[in-house]
């Protein structure tokens, strides 16, 4: 369907456009009139179908020549397309079955056909409804793991990394909205900023801090020049669809080459989110299990990583950083050991502060989570969402001093239930 001029596709145009595709057809079905196109994107950029025929089904996902939330006032290159195909193909590879299926890229038209995931649902959505994935904390775990590891210099070859590194060096535009979106605008009273009214007076406060700010700059700085390996580059809870069985990761067109723990950060600060919207979503009883399960998540999402890591590290060591003739190939496996700790240790450190600014953009800049936003009472919303800015702000500003996600969890328990509120305007 290659063709000079991108055009948008619709659910009435759709069939016409793609039933000539050996790639939609064998799966969908010959006959495009027996076909049944929905449009289900409700994210911020594209548009998504779900194409249903005699033979099965397909996703197709189409990007758009500018931000879909924002409207065509805010263009942005279909090339995002791009390189979440190649984004895809790489994850594929390191970490094999995580992913959907591709079936045909058209760079053209910006168009991606790929599996349908079904009965997959979002996982935000499940959170929200209150359901307890048992595998979600193992699956993303050695996602981020493997996917993490095998495309940095600890594993792949270097000219092959090089290589890959400019290829998604030129993803600018989206990396621009995370550098602004993410580490800018919720700090200070940028255009597109909004928050729930009642949190006007933490929302002064975060904005005045002085040292939250600094902290955010730097992790910025972090995000802009640390090119360690192929991140996700917006992995939330939004961007994975899960069953009990299985769990997929989607959306990767925000990939480029950036810090190991980004990933690891905006994950887990979306788990902390989860955890407290929960008072905002006890409608049907009581959400304590729910609380708990989410908090279990997060300090085995990090022992999974870690663990899966530190394997790899051991057996996959094979790119030019700390080679194992220096270590291992001369008896020295103490030495390979106490790099791997430097190594965890930075990332950790790292994936604190990525978390805590993740927290402050989702409340207060221009994308926000269903997770707070569905809950109608703004005075409840914005108890829920205050407790999460003061934890965000906790661990971006004293991220060097935290021990452990134990300690972490202890706070959010007690921030939850209103007994730790003195965490902001200070640096401890």
């Amino acid at each position: 369907m290659k063709e000079d001029a991108f055009q948008a596709l619709t659910v009435e145009t759709l069939a016409p456009r793609l039933s000539a595709l050996p790639a939609v057809a064998e799966r969908v079905g010959a006959a495009p009139e027996h076909w049944k196109v929905r449009e289900v994107g409700d994210g911020n950029l594209n548009l998504v179908f779900i194409v249903k025929g005699e033979a099965g089904s397909v996703v197709v996902k189409q990007a758009l020549p500018y931000v879909r939330l924002v409207g065509d006032s805010w263009p942005l290159p279909l090339k995002r397309s791009f390189f979440e195909y190649h984004a895809l193909t790489r994850q594929e590879k390191r970490a094999p079955g995580s992913v959907p299926a591709v079936f045909y890229f058209d760079e053209a038209q910006a168009l991606i056909v790929m599996e349908y995931l079904s009965p997959h649902i979002i996982l935000r959505r499940a959170l929200i409804k209150g359901e307890q994935l048992p595998k979600i904390a193992e699956d993303l775990g050695l996602f981020m793991a493997r996917t993490l590891f095998r495309g940095s210099d600890f594993h792949m070859e270097t000219r092959e990394r090089k290589a890959d590194l400019a290829l998604f060096a030129d993803n600018t535009e989206l990396c621009d909205i995370t550098e602004n979106l993410v580490f800018t605008d919720p700090y200070f009273d940028a255009p597109m900023n909004r928050h729930t009214p009642e949190l006007e007076p933490v929302v002064a406060e975060l904005r005045a801090d002085r040292d939250l700010k600094v902290e955010a700059q730097r992790m910025k700085h972090l995000f802009a020049a640390k090119a360690e390996t192929l991140v996700h580059g917006d992995l939330h809870t939004g961007s994975v669809m899960v069953t009990a069985k299985d769990t997929r990761v989607i959306d990767p067109e925000f990939a480029f080459y950036g810090p190991i723990a980004f990933d690891v950060g905006m994950l887990l600060a979306n788990y902390w989110m989860a955890f407290f919207s929960q008072k905002g979503h006890e409608a049907g009883g009581s959400r304590a299990g729910m609380r708990t399960y989410l908090l279990q998540v997060i300090e085995e999402t990090w022992a999974v990583f870690r663990a899966e890591f530190s394997r790899l590290w051991r057996t996959e060591r094979a790119g030019m950083l700390y080679p194992s003739c220096l270590y291992e190939d001369q008896g020295d496996a103490l030495g390979a050991e106490q790099a791997l700790g430097h190594v965890l240790h930075e990332i950790w450190t790292d994936m604190l502060g990525f978390a805590g600014v993740e927290m402050h953009r989702r409340i207060l800049g221009l994308a926000h989570n269903a997770d707070f936003e569905d809950i109608e009472d703004t005075g409840m919303r914005a108890t829920c969402e205050a407790a999460a800015l003061k934890l965000g702000r906790h661990i971006a500003v004293n991220r060097r001093h935290i021990a452990s996600l134990t300690e972490i969890n202890h706070l959010a328990q007690l921030l939850d239930e209103g007994r730790a509120s003195a965490l902001m305007g200070r640096q401890s």
